[in-house]
């Protein structure tokens, strides 16, 4: 493994775990006023500075991660498994259900995502479950459509052929045959879709259609900044460096991935 990817690895693992244990040592709370710390730059007493209700932002951060990374990696999860039952489904059975997938893929993308996002969150009060279920159903279509591809050139493949011939039941075939094959693009879609789905709720909550107060994401903490940014800056900044740590690291990850998968596809 080269040094970016590691690298990238260390960075991720590094902020799961500020996310979701960094509260256990710096136990401080998210959700504290204090009149007399009010937009206190970065210091001992607080690392990451204070926000303009004098909230300790480290802690207001560690908090947020937990809401970003779960929408994140929660939203990936649904959006890959919608992406590759449907891309399977149409890349094997091709024919009329083939035809259906193409109708589905392009009224979704009619519309631009993110505004089809907008649209849809819109009519329904945000939380971290239902931007989960939102994002993720805006997000499916690229993932879908990489496995349908594939899905129809394995399909092609001489012992596929054979094995319908030969009458073997459809389920057996696509899990022990299709889905091997299609796992490294599926974690490469995943990887892209974590960074995406957090990239969309930051955007959300920036917009102030994201996640309602008293709960908070980077996005929303970054939102709160935007107002002090001229005599504040740390505010808007340190919830914004967290967002570009994780999407960057996804993106070194994906591409390494990528690269890994077409190396052995010109071995074999």
């Amino acid at each position: 493994m080269s040094k970016a990817p590691l690298f990238s690895i260390s960075i991720l693992v590094g902020v799961i775990l500020l996310s979701f244990f960094g509260g256990l040592i710096y136990n401080v709370s998210p959700f504290e006023l204090n009149s007399e710390a009010i937009l206190l730059p970065p210091s001992l007493e607080h690392p990451l500075g204070t926000d303009r209700l004098g909230r300790d932002l480290l802690a207001r951060i560690i908090e947020g991660g937990k809401v970003s990374l779960t929408i994140g990696v929660g939203s990936a999860i649904i959006a890959s498994l919608i992406g590759i039952m449907a891309g399977v489904s149409a890349g094997y059975f091709k024919g009329k259900v083939d035809k259906s997938f193409v109708i589905a893929v392009d009224l979704f993308l009619t519309f631009p995502t993110f505004f089809l996002l907008l649209a849809m969150v819109s009519y329904v009060e945000a939380s971290t479950l239902v931007l989960i279920v939102v994002i993720s159903i805006t997000g499916w279509m690229t993932t879908a459509r990489m496995i349908r591809s594939e899905s129809f050139a394995i399909g092609n493949k001489p012992f596929i052929k054979i094995l319908k011939i030969a009458s073997v039941p459809s389920y057996k075939i696509i899990l022990k045959y299709f889905l091997p094959l299609i796992a490294p693009i599926f974690f490469i879609s995943f990887t892209f879709g974590v960074g995406g789905a957090i990239l969309s709720e930051s955007g959300l909550s920036f917009l102030g259609l994201g996640v309602l107060p008293p709960q908070m994401s980077w996005g929303s903490i970054l939102s709160e900044g935007k107002e002090v940014i001229d005599i504040a800056w740390w505010v808007s900044f340190f919830p914004g460096l967290m967002i570009f740590l994780v999407t960057f690291s996804l993106i070194n990850i994906s591409d390494y991935l990528q690269s890994v998968t077409n190396k052995r596809e010109k071995i074999i």
